[in-house]
């Protein structure tokens, strides 16, 4: 509450000579610091906590490897510089299924294997490079999830595949 002090103090104690009263206000800010901490706790009770964005990630129980069917097989090899190769089935000893796509274009080449094969047949293997960051890795992940593809692994990058990628990008460099 506000409250008004006055002080009728003079100094020397003549009689006669009228000095002016000083009056002080006082606030009490008491009660608007507890409405702020009021506020303040229903902010924090009334806001929703946002939660962390994660992908599931199913791992075999057993560590044994899973047969896959060669027509169902995609493998994308994920390069330096946001490129991505793939192949499907195995890798021709002339590498004649090998191609090179990028991100933009990669999610054409999965809704078309997506179409030619069954679900329960269709497989992504995903093997990162030396070349290749993990922005790489997490949007080929991201695009697994968008065109629910629920059968995918990572690997690592076989020493064909590796040289196959290395003789690419060096054609491309030289271009």
């Amino acid at each position: 509450m506000a409250e008004i002090m006055s002080s009728s103090n003079s100094r020397d104690g003549r009689v006669g000579k009228r000095r002016r009263i000083q009056k002080s206000t006082r606030v009490d800010l008491t009660p608007m610091v507890d409405l702020g901490f009021l506020l303040i706790t229903f902010f924090i009770f009334t806001t929703t906590l946002s939660s962390q964005m994660a992908l599931d990630l199913n791992m075999p129980h057993d560590g044994k490897s899973m047969p896959v069917k060669n027509s169902g097989a995609l493998t994308i090899l994920l390069g330096k510089d946001d490129n991505v190769y793939y192949y499907e089935g195995n890798l021709l000893p002339n590498a004649s299924n090998f191609k090179a796509s990028s991100f933009k274009n990669i999610r054409q080449v999965l809704i078309a294997k997506k179409k030619r094969v069954a679900a329960k047949d269709m497989f992504v293997i995903i093997k990162p490079s030396d070349g290749s960051n993990y922005r790489n890795v997490v949007d080929i992940l991201d695009e697994m999830d968008i065109n629910v593809i629920t059968h995918y692994a990572l690997d690592n990058i076989t020493n064909d595949e590796n040289k196959q990628v290395e003789i690419t990008e060096n054609k491309a460099e030289l271009l």
